[in-house]
Order: C-alpha cells, then structure tokens, then sequence
C-alpha cells in the first residue's frame, strides 16, 4: 500500500515536468545533456578517423568507407528507439503505462535480435561487403579489419541507441547523457593507446569503438532502472502486430533518414573513388566526420524538442507544441549560422588536422566549404521531420526524412560528378540541403496549421 501510494505520488511529477513548465525552459532543460552527449558522440565518432589519420590515408579512406556501414547499424538501433520511443512518450502523456512498458520492452527486444542478425551475416559474408562499400586493392585489409570487428558490436551499438531515445522520451535526458559520455571516455582512452601505443592499426581503431559502445550500452541499461524511468523486463515484450507497427510507423522515418545516410556515404565513396582515387575518399570521408560533429549540437537540440512535442501532442496540448517547434527553430538557424561561418573560413586547417595530405586537403576544403553555405538550413528542415515522426505523422515524417539524403541527394551524386567531376562529389550534399528544405516547409506548415486550429477550437 505505502509503495502504491508513493507511486501515485511521483507519477504525476513527470507530466507537470513536461507540461507546465514553459517550453523554452523545458526545451533548454533537456537539450543540454542530450546536446553534450551529442557533441561527445560526434566527437568519438571522428577520433578514429583523427587516430587513423596518422598511420596514412588508405586507412584513414577505410574507416571512411566502413563509415556507412556503421551508419546503417545506427539507422536500425534509431528505427527501433524512435519508433518505441514516440509512442511510449505519447503513451504516457495520454496515462496509458501499460503500453509504454510494453513497447519499450519490444522495441529494445526487436534491436538486439537484428543485432545479432547483422554481427552475424555481416561476418559470413565480410568479403563480398567489403568490395560493396567500396574497399579497393589499397584499402581492402584495412577496411575488412576494421569491419569485421566493428560488425561484432552491432547488438550493443543498437541496444544503446535504444535505451537511449526511451530514456529522453520519458524526460531523462541526463540519464542518456550519462550512458552516451561514458561509451565516448573510454573510446577516446583507447583509441591512441590501441593505435599509436600499441601499433593495432585500424584493428585498434575498431576494438576502441565497440569498447565504447559496450560500456555505454551497459551503463544505459542501469540508468534505465534509476527513477520514475521504464524497466525493460522480458515479459513486456510483445512482438505482435500492434506494437510491431507502432514501431514502423514512428521509427521509419529515423530508419529512411539513418539508412539513406548510409547509402548516400557509400555512393559518395565511390563517386569520390573513381574521380580522385584513395585522397578524394578520404577528404570527403574527414569531411562527412566534422559536418557530423557540428550538426550532432543541433540535433541534440532537436532531440530535447522531441519528447516536449510527442508528450504534449499526446496529452492534447498541441500549442505548446507549436511554440517548441518554433523556439527551436529561430534558435537553431542562428547557431548554425555561427558553426558555418567558422566552418568556411578556417575549412583547410580543420581538414588538415585531421591529415596532412595536400590533395586530402584541397577536396575537403572545398566540399566543407560547400556544405557550410547551406548548413543554416538544416535548422528549419531537422525540426520539422523531427516534430512530424514526433506527433506520429509517419508518412510525412518518411518524405522529409527521405530528402536530404535520398530523394534529392541520391540524384545529386549520380548527375552532379558527371557534368562537373570531383566539384560534382563535393557540393552534391549542398545542393540536396537547398531541394530538402523546399520540400520540407509545405509538410511541416500544413500540420503547424492543423494544431493551430485545434487550439482555438479548444481541442
């Protein structure tokens, strides 16, 4: 009796958290941890590639091209932390526990079994991958190395990026902070101490990163546990037809975004491959690393934005959504403005830090360059799909999940080299920003539109 009584007491803290406090205090609250552990993660992502950088530029093109291996590993760990994460979050907005117990037990569930899936096809058939993703004769051994290792960690790397998004869909950003920073000390530990001190090469690079996501998968799994937080038990999982497409519908959106990231990496690789050889890849793989990092502050805004815009959507509070929706964005836009006026003026040192390649150099220069012109767009354009996949708008959400990376930069990459060659690879993503966004705007208004006459009905 004391226990359900002191649940009755703490329950409703979390919804007065996240529906009374004013939204641009809620939105800064929980943006700031996820914001640093962003910035951690965008970080520990390019230390191999820095590490790496050292030993000479086929290894440092190897990790580039497993790079979008790595990204569809993320793509699915997103699929399934958004997909339970949205609707667990609109669950308890609307006081439904039992469900959001049970989708996150299913959704984390779903992410270890494909995990498995993949560690385990990925390293029966590591050779014919390697060539897919664009290993040539020079950068073969580095890259089947790396890979193999990096494939063995796909259960961890998925798991904690679900834990992750459940816990900052309930409100606990720092607990997912916490997990995330972790994984991200111990890979920056041992990444020179695995490279440069024990001379493991790209092998140590690898073995660095799983460590990492090892560390952080274990530590999120305890931070799932602590507080008012959702425990993942085995008998909430529910693979059945409801929540399995409860699931697709708010985790595709993450799945098209992620996995066409992954895709569009592996075209730009080989684009950049055949018109400047192991250099061009190289530069645009240093490249890829840094925009990465910059963009992973603003996606973390974002993702302090998400939670505030799926809880209130489901408790029917939907101008507090509105309002988030554009705090985030006149927010965003200026910051990135900030990160891409630093980015174009000083685009060769940051390139040559990362290796002292004069060719290396020359094309990442230019295509960082490129992409800092249309970085300030990147604001408007990520908070739309992320309120859109946040309110369960599904399709919407796949559509402008699907451009920046897809619909628009998949033509770029294919049309853009053969008129114009190597500058083609290099401004191919900056294009697609432009078409993204012109997309994006018309989807995302008529929804704002939507919810701003719900409120003046009362609804």
């Amino acid at each position: 009796m004391g226990e359900n009584e002191e649940k009755k007491k703490t329950k409703p803290d979390r919804r007065e958290f996240l529906t009374k406090t004013p939204v641009p205090r809620l939105i800064i609250s929980l943006s700031i941890p996820t914001i640093i552990s962003m910035l951690v993660t965008g970080i520990y992502n390019s230390a191999d590639t820095y590490f790496v950088g050292r030993i000479s530029t086929q290894a440092t093109a190897a990790v580039g091209l497993v790079f979008s291996l790595m990204a569809l590993i993320q793509a699915i760990g997103f699929f399934c932390g958004h997909g339970s994460g949205n609707y667990l979050s609109r669950m308890l907005g609307a006081g439904n526990h039992k469900e959001a117990n049970e989708v996150a037990a299913t959704g984390f569930a779903m992410a270890l079994i494909l995990g498995c899936t993949v560690a385990v096809l990925g390293n029966l058939f590591a050779d014919p991958l390697a060539v897919a993703i664009g290993a040539g004769e020079t950068t073969l051994q580095d890259t089947m190395i790396y890979m193999r290792i990096i494939l063995l960690g796909a259960p961890f790397m998925m798991g904690q990026f679900v834990i992750n998004n459940q816990l900052r869909f309930q409100g606990s950003a720092m607990y997912a902070m916490i997990g995330l920073m972790c994984g991200a000390v111990v890979n920056l530990i041992l990444d020179p101490f695995l490279i440069l001190g024990l001379h493991l090469g790209t092998a140590g690079a690898a073995i660095a990163t799983v460590s990492g996501q090892i560390i952080s998968f274990i530590v999120l799994l305890i931070g799932s546990r602590k507080g008012q937080n959702i425990r993942l038990k085995v008998s909430n999982v529910r693979l059945n037809g409801h929540f399995i497409k409860e699931i697709i519908n708010g985790g595709i959106p993450s799945l098209f975004r992620q996995g066409l990231a992954a895709i569009s990496t592996l075209l730009l690789n080989h684009m950049a491959g055949r018109f400047g050889g192991d250099a061009a890849i190289a530069g645009m793989s240093v490249t890829t690393r840094v925009l990465m990092m910059m963009a992973s502050a603003m996606i973390g805004f974002g993702q302090g934005f998400q939670p505030v815009c799926s809880y209130n959507y489901g408790a029917g509070l939907k101008q507090r959504v509105r309002e988030g929706f554009f705090f985030c964005v006149r927010w965003g836009t200026l910051f990135l403005a900030c990160l891409s006026a630093a980015s174009f003026c000083f685009a060769p040192s940051i390139i040559r830090w990362f290796r002292e390649d004069p060719l290396v150099v020359e094309v990442g220069t230019v295509a960082l360059r490129a992409q800092a012109l249309t970085m300030p767009l990147l604001a408007t354009t990520t908070m739309i799909n992320m309120m859109l996949q946040s309110i369960g708008k599904g399709v919407k959400a796949s559509i402008t999940a699907s451009a920046r990376n897809g619909i628009f930069f998949l033509p770029m990459i294919l049309f853009l080299p053969q008129i114009l060659g190597l500058t083609g690879v290099e401004i191919a993503q900056a294009v697609a920003d432009v078409l993204s966004l012109a997309l994006a705007i018309p989807l995302g208004v008529s929804e704002l539109r939507m919810m701003k006459k719900n409120t003046k009905r009362g609804g």
